[in-house]
C-alpha cells in the first residue's frame, strides 16, 4: 500500500479540514505527488447540529454532500493510482452515505469496494444513557473500524463521528498492523493525525507568523504525512503548493484545541508532552518520540440539543457623546423586550478627529434569545425600528430587521463502552463488530499542570512590549470552553531557552485572567509542554453554551490568540 519505494512508510494526505473546505482540495492532492490514503475531516461539533437540521428536513441527508461532488470528479483517478480515500463525511448517515457513492460510481462506470463504519449514533437510545432530548448524540469512535474495512480491501472508506485523529490512525494500523498493545506508535497516528486534521492550519493557515511565509499567490497546500511503523512521521506537503511546514506550523496545529497533556482517543492516550519536532529540511518536519499510554474506559460522546431561537440587530453610533447615546438607546427600550435573554455589547470607541465617518462610529449590538420564536422576532425588532426618528441623532442599523434563527446546544457526554455497537459494513454487505481495547487509563486531568510557584529566577529590566514579541498563538473552541496555546518562536535565537522559561513563569491564571478580563470569574487551567516551548490554556465557560449558541462577539475564540498576543506585559531585556 506504499507509493514511497525503498521505505515502508505511508504517505497519508489530507484534503479537508472542515465542511466547507476548498473543493477543489481532492483534485489538488491527488494530482499533486504520491499518496497511498487521502483522509478528509468533515465534522465538528456545529457540523453536527448542521447536518441533524438536514435530518429534519429529509431522513435521507445527514452527511457532507460536498465530498459527493469531490469524489465523482476524483474516483477513477484515485482507483487508478490505488489512492485509498477514508474520510468522516458520512455524518450522522454514513450508509446513506456509502449508497450514494455506490450510484456515482455506477454512473461513472467503475465499481469501487466501499465500505462504511457505524454505531457511533446513539439517539435510538439517548434517552435510555441520559441524553433526553437530543437532536444528535454521537459516540466518538475509534480508527480500528477503519482498519478493518482497509484490511478487507476498501477503497473507500467513510464514516460517521470518529475522532479526527481515528482517519490516520485506522490507516496506519491497516498497513502496518498496529494493534492495541501497540500504544506508542497508535500514540504517534494521533498526533499525526491531529497535525492533518484541520488541512492548512498545519502549512499556514492561521498562523500568527503569517508574515514569514512565501506571499507568492499560490493557494496553501494541504498537508500530507509519511507515515512510520513507529508511529513517527514527516510532515511535508506537495511541492509546488503554497504556505509552508516548519516547526512554528506545525506547533500551531499540535496546540490547537487540546487540553491537558493526556490527549485522550478510543484506542490510546496520546502524552503529547513527549511529542518532538525537527526541521528536517524546507517544507519537512520531523515528529517522534511519541508516547503512548491506555485509552479512557469511557468514550465521549458529541450531544446537540436544540436551544431555542436567538436574534441580532446592530446599531452604529457616530462622532461625540457615544456613551451618553448608548446609555439613552437602552433606556428607551428597557422593558421593551420579551425574549428571556438580552445582551448588550459595543465594540471599541473611535479616535478622536476620524477622517472618514466609519472611523468615527462603534457598533452597538444586542442579541436576544429565547426557547420560542416570537420574543425574538418582531417582538425584538420592531421597538428598535420604531425608536428610528424618535432617539439618538445619527440613528442608523447595519442590516434590515431580520429573522430568528434555531440554535443548538452543544454538551459532551461520556457513556460505557458496552452502549456502543462499533461496527464495519464491508462492500459486500457483511457486518464486522470492532473489538474494543481490554485495557484501561485513569483519566489524570492534572497531567501537565504548571507548578505553582514556577522555579524560575524572579525578573530583572523589563519593558511593556506585546506577548506577541516572540510569543505565537493558537486558539480556537472546545465546546463552551476557550483554548488558548502559546509557544515561543522557533526563530534560531540562542535565547530560546530562557525565552521558554519565561513564558511559563509569566502564563498563570491570575494573568490570563489580567489578560483576558472577561475570564476574571471563570475558571482557569494551564498545562506546559515543554518540548514544544509552549503552554496551553484552558477557559473554562467563556464560550457559554457552545458555539451556535454563544452572544459572545467571537464565538469560537479564533481570534483570542491574537488579542492576547497583542495585550502589553513585561518582558525581561535580556530575552530581547
Amino acid at each position: 500500500m506504499s507509493a514511497t519505494p525503498g521505505a515502508d512508510v505511508l504517505r497519508v494526505g489530507n484534503c479537508s479540514g472542515f465542511y466547507g473546505d476548498r473543493l477543489a482540495a481532492m483534485r489538488q492532492m491527488l494530482d499533486g505527488g504520491p499518496l497511498d490514503v487521502l483522509t478528509g475531516d468533515y465534522l465538528a461539533e456545529l457540523t453536527m447540529l448542521i447536518l441533524g437540521k438536514d435530518t429534519m428536513k429529509d431522513a435521507g441527508l445527514g452527511y457532507a454532500r460536498t465530498f459527493v461532488t469531490q469524489l465523482e470528479d476524483c474516483l477513477g483517478d484515485a482507483l487508478e493510482r490505488g489512492v485509498r480515500i477514508v474520510a468522516n463525511a458520512g455524518g450522522l448517515n454514513p450508509a446513506g452515505l456509502a449508497d450514494r457513492l455506490r450510484e456515482v460510481a455506477r454512473g461513472l462506470g467503475l465499481d469501487p469496494a466501499i465500505a462504511h463504519v457505524e454505531g457511533d449514533d446513539l439517539r435510538p437510545q439517548a434517552e435510555a444513557l441520559g441524553m433526553g432530548g437530543a437532536l444528535t448524540a454521537n459516540a466518538y469512535l475509534g480508527g480500528f473500524g477503519i482498519a478493518a474495512a482497509l484490511r478487507a480491501g476498501a477503497d473507500v472508506v467513510v464514516t460517521g463521528r470518529v475522532t479526527d485523529a481515528s482517519l490516520v490512525v485506522g490507516a496506519g494500523a491497516a498497513h502496518f498492523g498496529w494493534t492495541y498493545e501497540d500504544r506508542d506508535a497508535l500514540a504517534g497516528a494521533v498526533v499525526v493525525g491531529h497535525v492533518l486534521e484541520c488541512g492548512t492550519q498545519a502549512t499556514g493557515g492561521n498562523f500568527s507568523g503569517f508574515r514569514t511565509l512565501p506571499h507568492d499567490g499560490r493557494p496553501l497546500g494541504f498537508p500530507l504525512a509519511e507515515l512510520a511503523a513507529d508511529g513517527s512521521a514527516v510532515i511535508t506537503k506537495h511541492p509546488g503548493t503554497g504556505g509552508a511546514v516548519t516547526v512554528d506550523t506545525v506547533t500551531a496545529q499540535l496546540v490547537y484545541e487540546i487540553q491537558n497533556t493526556r490527549y485522550l482517543n478510543p484506542d490510546v492516550t496520546a502524552l503529547l508532552d513527549t511529542v518532538e519536532l525537527t526541521q528536517l529540511d524546507t517544507d519537512r518536519v520531523g515528529l517522534a518520540g511519541t508516547r503512548g499510554d491506555a485509552p479512557p474506559e469511557q468514550l465521549k460522546v458529541c450531544v446537540n440539543t436544540l436551544g431555542g431561537f436567538k436574534n441580532t440587530m446592530e446599531l452604529v453610533l457616530t462622532g461625540l457623546d457615544l456613551d451618553a447615546k448608548a446609555d439613552w438607546v437602552r433606556s428607551q427600550l428597557d422593558g421593551a423586550f420579551t425574549a428571556a435573554e438580552v445582551s448588550w455589547t459595543r465594540t471599541a470607541l473611535p479616535l478622536p478627529d476620524a477622517d472618514t465617518e466609519e472611523g468615527a462610529s462603534c457598533l452597538l449590538r444586542c442579541t436576544v434569545k429565547d426557547t420560542a420564536p416570537g420574543p425574538v422576532g418582531k417582538a425584538f425588532t420592531g421597538p428598535l425600528v420604531e425608536i428610528a426618528l424618535a432617539s439618538y441623532p445619527g440613528f442608523t442599523m447595519t442590516t434590515p430587521p431580520g429573522a430568528p434563527s434555531p440554535f443548538g446546544v452543544y454538551t459532551p457526554h461520556y457513556v460505557s463502552r458496552n452502549a456502543v455497537a462499533h461496527t464495519v459494513v464491508h462492500a459486500d454487505g457483511t457486518r464486522e463488530t470492532v473489538p474494543e481495547p481490554t485495557a484501561f487509563a485513569p483519566l489524570q486531568p492534572d497531567a501537565g499542570k504548571r507548578p505553582s510557584p514556577f522555579p524560575a529566577p524572579a525578573d530583572q529590566r523589563t519593558r511593556r512590549l506585546p506577548l506577541g514579541t516572540f510569543v505565537h498563538a493558537r486558539s480556537g473552541d472546545k465546546g463552551g470552553d476557550a483554548n488558548l496555546g502559546l509557544w515561543v518562536v522557533h526563530d534560531g535565537s540562542p535565547k530560546y531557552d530562557d525565552r521558554v522559561r519565561w513564558l511559563s513563569k509569566l502564563i498563570t491564571p491570575t494573568k490570563v485572567r489580567e489578560l483576558v478580563p472577561e475570564a476574571a470569574d471563570l475558571d482557569v487551567e494551564v498545562y506546559l509542554l515543554p518540548n514544544l516551548g509552549a503552554v496551553n490554556v484552558l477557559i473554562r465557560g467563556l464560550l457559554g453554551d457552545g458555539v451556535a449558541a454563544s452572544t459572545r462577539f467571537d464565538p469560537q475564540a479564533k481570534g483570542l490568540g491574537e488579542w492576547v498576543r497583542s495585550r502589553t506585559v513585561s518582558i525581561q531585556d535580556g530575552l530581547l
